[in-house]
């Protein structure tokens, strides 16, 4: 069975850092892609980075590039987002995902989210 669960989230002020992690286990971890997506209250769910299994390459969405990093720990099976410059905008529930094709696409499996919120 695929799990994921997130940890990490918590309550910073603008300006600060956090550091997500997504620990993975039930799939060989070396052939997913794993995501991380934010939803906001009333607002729809978006993705916000990934890391590919097939090649290493990340992906970032416009507002968090510059300012947050992924990285994998194919060791620990964990990924990481590491948060940097937040801002009050990055208020949400964060979510992890895998995608079993490994490309960043279609992901079937998902975390039960963690709370990052950030005060001005």
């Amino acid at each position: 069975e695929v799990q994921l669960v997130e940890s990490g989230g918590g309550l910073v002020q603008a300006g600060g850092s956090l550091r997500l992690s997504c620990a993975a286990s039930g799939f060989t971890f070396d052939d997913y892609a794993i995501g991380w997506f934010r939803q906001a209250p009333g607002k729809e769910r978006e993705g916000v980075s990934c890391i590919s299994s097939s090649d290493g390459s990340t992906y970032y969405a416009d507002s968090v590039k510059g300012r947050f990093t992924i990285s994998s720990d194919n060791a620990k099976n964990t990924v990481y987002l590491q948060m940097n410059s937040l801002k009050p905008e990055d208020t949400a529930v964060y979510y992890c995902a895998a995608d079993s094709g490994g490309y960043c696409v279609d992901f079937g499996s998902w975390g039960q989210g963690t709370q990052v919120t950030v005060s001005s």
